[in-house]
């Protein structure tokens, strides 16, 4: 399931919905990500994030059915919000169920390694000294090319 939206995420309750339909799952790995309250010189009010549908939702498609075919998943959750959401906000919620743990952790880092690099999304930090764009940083594209070297293709 994907979902994009500027309704409030409550990860628990994401969570133990994802965790009944995925009973029968060995592994249930989630990942929870929070607007952070201090940016590099300056503290943040909230995070104000732009989408462009639908296709922001079929990227995010498209890289949940390369985690489904890439590990043997029973399934995946992805939850993306969008608008203003204040500092310490839920802002994204990614679960992956799988019989063992490494395809679940594998295919959760590999699906936040595509929203933090390649989903369509335009994020402005809205800060106590103005507001700003923001962009990935080196080490997030870093993160993201892992994916896609010999290294882990042979995996």
């Amino acid at each position: 399931m994907i979902t994009v939206s500027a309704d409030p995420l409550c990860s628990a309750e994401i969570l133990k919905e994802f965790e009944c339909r995925m009973d029968h799952a060995g592994a249930v790995v989630c990942f929870s990500g929070q607007v952070r309250p201090k940016a590099i010189n300056s503290d943040v009010i909230a995070l104000h994030l732009q989408a462009y549908e639908p296709m922001t939702t079929n990227g995010i498609r498209s890289a949940a059915d390369a985690a489904l075919e890439r590990w043997p998943l029973d399934g995946l959750v992805v939850h993306h919000r969008v608008g203003k959401i204040k500092t310490g906000e839920t802002i994204v919620f990614v679960a992956t169920a799988s019989a063992h743990r490494r395809a679940a952790f594998e295919a959760a880092d590999f699906l936040m390694d595509y929203l933090k690099t390649e989903a369509v999304f335009w994020k402005k930090e809205i800060t106590d000294q103005g507001e700003v764009w923001i962009e990935p940083r080196a080490e997030d594209y870093k993160d993201r090319d892992r994916w896609t070297s010999n290294k882990a293709s042979a995996e």
